[in-house]
């Protein structure tokens, strides 16, 4: 692997995946957007339905680091020590952009709410999991996917933990996502 993401490759794996799963889901075209509030209004729907995906490095040890793919409601906060407490941490940080993108095998803003590489764990918020319908950036800016929930938690399997907090708790732009990798 070359650590660079290949244009569209998770976008046609993905497809591929959510085709030979006969899943419910329906793609839409919008101007290129990876911001979550910007891209839902473009799509149509409710932040809270956005899966918002935040790569995270976890040091369980001092020499072990994990990886996270934490996908929150897109109206919602991750809290970082909520997952440094799941995996047992004792250090946790947003991964650095090249090895976030490289983990998801797409660039800022398009990350999918899926992991393909054995060394990204899955974690979904429970609240996302609310929703009927989940929206999210298809592996790349100018496409999206409406996927029906039961059928993400088929495909993906992801682990479900409360990773949020309450978003009065804290004025801290990094706990957001902000311009972190994220698929909205």
């Amino acid at each position: 692997m070359t650590g660079e993401p290949q244009p569209y490759a998770a976008y046609e794996r993905l497809i591929a995946d959510l085709d030979a799963a006969k899943a419910r889901y329906r793609l839409i075209e919008h101007a290129p957007e990876g911001r979550t509030e910007q891209v839902s209004a473009l799509r149509g729907n409710a932040v809270a339905q956005a899966a918002k995906c935040l790569i995270v490095m976890v040091k369980v040890g001092k020499k072990q680091s994990r990886y996270v793919l934490a996908v929150v409601p897109g109206d919602a906060r991750l809290d970082l020590q909520a997952v440094k407490a799941l995996l047992g941490g004792t250090y946790v940080a947003f991964a650095a952009t090249e090895k976030a993108e490289e983990l998801a095998g797409s660039v800022t803003g398009t990350v999918l709410p899926f992991s393909y590489d054995p060394r990204l764990e899955l974690v979904a918020d429970p609240s996302l999991l609310d929703q009927p319908e989940l929206f999210f950036n298809a592996g790349r800016l100018d496409r999206s996917v409406a996927l029906n929930t039961e059928d993400y938690v088929r495909l993906a399997s992801p682990r479900v933990a409360p990773i949020t907090s309450d978003p009065a708790a804290t004025s801290d732009p990094s706990v957001t996502g902000g311009q972190v990798v994220t698929s909205r």
